[in-house]
């Protein structure tokens, strides 16, 4: 099974937030982000993709997915590429 890590980007707000995270269905994800039933910080925002990337298994994406999360350079420079 895949799975994927990912960035969010709000999509109507004057000031743009970015969410990550991780999945093995990346577009039940994003519809639930965007009903309201995902991660509690994405409540009441509509979201888009701006990266994603593919693991082939659950341990690889997590620890992608933290080191994003630890390396804000990281995630800034993910951010700028693909925004």
């Amino acid at each position: 099974m895949s799975y994927f890590v990912y960035i969010l980007q709000t999509k109507n707000a004057e000031k743009k937030v970015t969410y990550t995270g991780y999945t093995n269905n990346l577009k039940k994800r994003l519809l639930l982000h965007n009903n309201g039933k995902g991660a509690k910080f994405t409540r009441g925002r509509f979201w888009k993709i701006i990266y994603k990337k593919k693991f082939l298994n659950k341990t690889e994406a997590m620890k992608y997915e933290n080191e994003i999360k630890k390396k804000r350079s990281l995630k800034l420079s993910l951010i700028k590429k693909y925004s």
